[in-house]
């Protein structure tokens, strides 16, 4: 099966990423959200996407302009599915919201369509039943930024036919990622289950006083040679994102320490707009980190 068209299911951040990056490597990417300012604000993503090509990593005006010419978008599903090869969807993190939306994917898709999710945490089988089709059903996750941690983690489920898992391998490997093969359900897939406990392990030490973000930082970043360390791990994946989990975490657990920090979460930083890297400020300040100068770890 040849790949050539490809549909990405939610605009924001790591899904026009997604976008951005398949466009680039030669595909014809549609990329669709339910809201029309969530496709403004993709637009908008990928014109800093391009001077990033541009200014960073040595892309063409040309080649950015080939790659904007292969991006289309629209807030109608039926038209974003229409010859979609594969699809790869990166809406909430609700299973319930997941099965919703992929019971109606199943009936608008070809029959052809590959579907695949960019879920972080919850397993490709929890809603493969609603996908209408669980052998052409994965999981293909990314990490960010989709184009430096260029891993594709490719997770099968008990339905999925391995004809299908070896062409999203290739599939991951045509769009400038790392194929990371897993052949057996896991949460966390490879990545999460390695970082989940490192940012949980920094925080810790933050929140109860032990040490201080940069110096919890340095130590990582110099003892393993690690560019970032936790804190700035954090700032990249959001703070609205490490607040969720700690709400959830302390709700499921009845701990009230956990929701403590959730509650610190927000008042220190979500509610003064330090989300993070998206919003200019999080633990540290962007676009300039303090982690990235020369004498920081002196």
């Amino acid at each position: 099966m040849e790949i050539k068209n490809v549909t990405i299911i939610g605009a924001g951040v790591l899904g026009s990423q997604i976008a951005w990056q398949t466009a680039f490597s030669g595909f014809n990417v549609t990329v669709y959200d339910a809201f029309e300012e969530g496709l403004e604000t993709s637009k908008g993503f990928h014109k800093k996407f391009a001077e990033i090509f541009i200014n960073q990593r040595g892309a063409s005006q040309d080649k950015i302009d080939k790659t904007i010419s292969r991006l289309t978008y629209t807030n109608d599903l039926a038209e974003a599915v229409i010859d979609a090869d594969i699809i790869s969807e990166s809406i909430p993190e609700n299973i319930d919201v997941k099965k919703t939306f992929y019971k109606k994917l199943a009936k608008l898709a070809p029959q052809k369509t590959i579907f695949t999710s960019n879920s972080s945490t919850l397993l490709p089988s929890m809603f493969a039943k609603e996908t209408g089709r669980p052998e052409k059903f994965l999981a293909l996750h990314f990490a960010n930024p989709v184009w430096d941690a260029n891993v594709g983690e490719v997770m099968m489920h008990n339905g999925t036919n391995p004809k299908y898992f070896d062409i999203v391998l290739d599939f991951a490997k045509n769009i400038g990622m790392v194929p990371i093969p897993i052949h057996k359900e896991q949460p966390g897939y490879v990545l999460n289950s390695l970082l989940v406990p490192l940012l949980s392990a920094g925080q810790n030490l933050f929140f109860n006083g032990v040490s201080d973000f940069e110096s919890i930082d340095k130590t990582w970043m110099i003892s393993t040679g690690a560019k970032i360390g936790p804190f700035g791990i954090i700032d990249m994946i959001g703070m609205n994102t490490v607040y969720n989990i700690a709400l959830m975490n302390g709700t499921k657990n009845n701990d009230e320490k956990m929701i403590d920090r959730a509650n610190k979460i927000k008042n220190e930083w979500i509610d003064k707009g330090k989300l993070g890297i998206a919003s200019g400020e999080g633990f540290y300040t962007y676009p300039n980190p303090k982690y990235q100068e020369s004498d920081f770890l002196k």
